[in-house]
């Protein structure tokens, strides 16, 4: 077998040669919200799990190894819960601007999957959520980015209005990166997670569960330069779950909306070892669960206070 993945410090998705990331953020006069879009290349392989029993989703169902398209132009992760799901035709939209999406006659239909958290009102108005032109303005930003440029963490992006412990403390945006060991250091896995949850960091002994009001959801982003298929991309994204509940204490809950999608941009090949070949995918997903893992515990550690009419959400002790 493969030697164990090891974490290259923490990272970023962009650490994956063409991701970038964009970001939009509203947190004054009663918002508390944003959209953080992943921009892969084009021709770019993706896949979801989604294992939250109350998820807000878009185009997940495109994702499964058994349609039509393999490919994805966008990711959008968004506050707002349902009506946050709108901004991922702001994406679209810069997406048909720019000539990205499945050809069709007289034109290109893009394909943006997009998920939700719940964050509505933490801002203190129910009705301040993200809309079209804020996932266009976070598409925008993504594609106006360096290769490679660092990811603005904690209160950003969607990140922005979320919260762990039942909505007792602050969550955030992280992100995290594993370089493969061996014949495959070449290959990189990044993540980027969204930390809404009804959980908090697993430590031994804790507590599961704290009280609170509001619902919940984590979700990540997983990219690596590996060739994959759509179906390989699908079991990475199952495997990925684990780092959640390695981060988290509970997760996969009905009041959570978990989940994660798995991007292949495909530019670099898997060396495989004859004698076990399945041996570096199970290392690439290996690394996947660590990255999600690793971009959980950066979103909560980055989070900073936040005081708005609906109340205080302050960092996690010991984040």
């Amino acid at each position: 077998m493969s030697e164990q993945p090891e974490p290259s410090g923490p990272g970023s998705i962009t650490d994956v040669p063409g991701i970038r990331v964009g970001q939009a953020r509203r947190d004054t006069n009663g918002w508390l919200t944003g959209v953080s879009v992943v921009l892969p290349p084009p021709g770019t392989i993706g896949s979801v799990d989604v294992r939250g029993g109350g998820p807000g989703t878009h185009e997940t169902d495109a994702l499964d190894p058994t349609t039509m398209v393999p490919t994805v132009d966008a990711v959008a992760l968004t506050g707002g819960s349902a009506y946050g799901l709108a901004a991922a035709s702001g994406v679209q939209r810069w997406c048909e601007e720019n000539g990205r999406g499945f050809p069709v006659p007289g034109g290109v239909v893009p394909i943006v999957p997009a998920a939700a958290i719940f964050d509505l009102g933490r801002g203190g108005d129910f009705a301040k959520r993200p809309n079209a032109d804020m996932g266009y303005e976070a598409a925008l930003d993504a594609a106006g980015s360096a290769e490679g440029a660092d990811v603005e963490r904690g209160n950003a992006g969607a990140g922005t209005g979320g919260a762990i412990g039942a909505g007792n403390f602050k969550g955030g945006l992280g992100t995290a990166s594993v370089r493969l060991t061996g014949e495959n250091s070449h290959i990189v896995v990044g993540a980027l997670a969204v930390v809404n949850a009804a959980g908090i960091p697993w430590q031994p002994g804790a507590a599961a569960m704290m009280p609170g009001e509001g619902l919940n959801t984590t979700l990540a982003v997983v990219a690596s330069n590996a060739t994959l298929s759509v179906a390989e991309a699908k079991r990475t994204a199952t495997a990925a779950h684990a780092g959640m509940a390695r981060a988290l204490n509970p997760v996969h809950t009905l009041a959570d909306g978990d989940t994660i999608f798995v991007l292949a941009t495909c530019a670099d090949i898997l060396v495989l070892n004859p004698d076990v070949p399945v041996a570096a995918l199970i290392e690439l997903q290996c690394a996947a669960a660590e990255a999600v893992r690793l971009a959980i515990l950066d979103g909560v550690a980055r989070a900073t206070a936040v005081e708005t009419p609906a109340g205080t959400l302050r960092p996690f002790p010991g984040g």
